[in-house]
């Protein structure tokens, strides 16, 4: 995927998270538009609405209200129109388990949110590099948890 500009998708429902992740957008001053939706339903009716504009790239908090991110990517990766879209973990665990779980199931990568703004803007600018590099393909596995 090489273009000039990136449609990216966060879902999470922390909104602190949400600004931090905006703000280390802009510092970066990437060619990126960013949408927040807040919860699971939200973004399964973003993405039903988008179907024909889906975004390059969705950023997927595990931990979210009314549908979570593991229900959020299974339906995804089920969704013929949807199964390329790459997704991103982006969660305050790391969990062995939950990150084999999240591999398995098809994610591009897994980010642990990095509580400094600094690493942030770091693992933000690395998953986006990481996953244009891939052509959007999921890592072997040893590439799939990124760090700051």
């Amino acid at each position: 995927m090489n273009k000039e500009h990136y449609n990216i998708l966060l879902a999470d429902d922390d909104e602190d998270d949400c600004s931090f992740f905006e703000e280390a957008l802009e510092e970066l001053d990437l060619p990126v538009t960013l949408v927040t939706v807040h919860d699971g339903v939200q973004l399964m009716d973003y993405l039903k609405a988008n179907t024909a504009n889906l975004p390059d790239i969705l950023f997927l908090d595990l931990n979210m209200p009314r549908k979570n991110g593991h229900e959020c990517l299974k339906e995804i990766k089920e969704i013929s129109e949807y199964v390329t879209l790459p997704v991103i973990i982006f969660s305050t665990s790391l969990d062995i388990e939950i990150v084999d779980l999240m591999y398995q199931k098809g994610a591009t990568h897994y980010i642990r949110k990095p509580g400094e703004f600094a690493k942030l803007k770091t693992v933000i600018s690395n998953a986006l590099s990481a996953t244009v590099q891939n052509n959007l393909q999921q890592p072997v596995r040893e590439q799939f948890v990124l760090l700051p």
